[in-house]
């Protein structure tokens, strides 16, 4: 086991941001934390990685306890925080050597994983940039960089794609799931659900500090109420119609907005047919209709709620 923790508890005064909060992560996966705004999963990081005292619990990292001063751990960690960490002095060159010496002072082994992590996140062409030359997307390339260089085991990336274009987006997934095919485990923490969706093995959805929900995608999927989406476009619903097939079996919800029909069933049976037969027999003008199966947002909103948070 990577990582394990027991029981963590941090407050804030009144405000309890982790409670009693228990996780483990494997080796070899991608694991990771989804929750909304405030939920704890930023104090959780910086707890695991010991920049943060907390009030009660156990951390252990690599099957050792993990402390501000376990510099052995920490050699073995690469960490992307949500907010870019480069110096503005230095070239991108320069940013990737300088933390990459932090973990390897040998000149020769440091040229080489330099090298490697700029090809890696496809930075080449800007080696002799500075940061405040870089677009959004690139800066955030040159981050991943700067926490990857040094070949960690361990890697906790918080939130690395936020602002930036779906390109860089798609780039920086891709190599992140190549950094966990060459052995890295990794701990992802984002709001977008479809990249949580496409590249985690394991996901823990947390909400005030607690761990609410754990298992793989499916395992989730499998937790919620709803089972199947129908969408139909149309301009001819009425309110009558939304009743009627409200009383339909197996119906969770009914909305309609913007000519789009959204229903929304239960476990069970599948309610495409039934749907499409209504439509017909009520002689309902309609262009696309199709099924969904429930996706990770719908299990994010059903478990935590649909209020806003700050």
């Amino acid at each position: 086991m990577v990582v394990k923790v027991k029981n963590l508890v941090k407050r804030y005064g009144d405000l309890v941001a982790l409670d009693h909060l228990s996780l483990s992560v494997n080796e070899g996966e991608i694991f990771g934390l989804l929750g909304p705004n405030g939920s704890g999963k930023t104090t959780a990081i910086n707890c695991i990685l010991s920049l943060l005292k907390y009030d009660k619990g156990e951390i252990e990292i690599f099957g050792r306890p993990m402390a501000p001063d376990a510099y052995d751990i920490k050699r073995d960690i690469g960490i992307v925080m949500q907010n870019v960490a480069v110096y503005n002095e230095l070239t991108v060159y320069g940013n990737i050597d300088y933390f990459c010496g932090l973990y390897v002072k040998d000149k020769n082994e440091r040229k080489r994983l330099v090298e490697e992590a700029i090809d890696f996140v496809g930075l080449r062409e800007f080696t002799k940039f500075y940061p405040k030359k870089l677009s959004g997307g690139l800066l955030r390339r040159l981050n991943i960089a700067c926490g990857i260089a040094h070949k960690p085991r361990l890697i906790i990336l918080d939130e690395p794609t936020v602002a930036v274009d779906p390109q860089s987006r798609n780039r920086i997934l891709e190599g992140i799931m190549e950094l966990n095919r060459q052995g890295a485990t990794v701990v992802y923490t984002s709001h977008y659900m479809e990249e949580v969706e496409r590249i985690c093995s394991r996901i823990m959805i947390l909400d005030k500090g607690r761990a609410i929900a754990t298992g793989t995608k499916d395992e989730l999927k499998a937790m919620i109420t709803m089972n199947e989406r129908i969408t139909v476009e149309s301009f001819g619903i009425t309110d009558e119609h939304i009743s009627e097939i409200q009383r339909l079996p197996n119906i969770i919800s009914v909305e309609y907005k913007d000519n789009l029909l959204v229903i929304k069933s239960g476990k069970g049976k599948n309610i495409f047919e039934s749907i499409l037969d209504y439509i017909r027999r009520n002689e309902i003008p309609f262009g696309k209709i199709y099924s969904e199966l429930p996706t990770l947002n719908d299990v994010f909103l059903e478990i935590t709620g649909k209020e806003l948070r700050d």
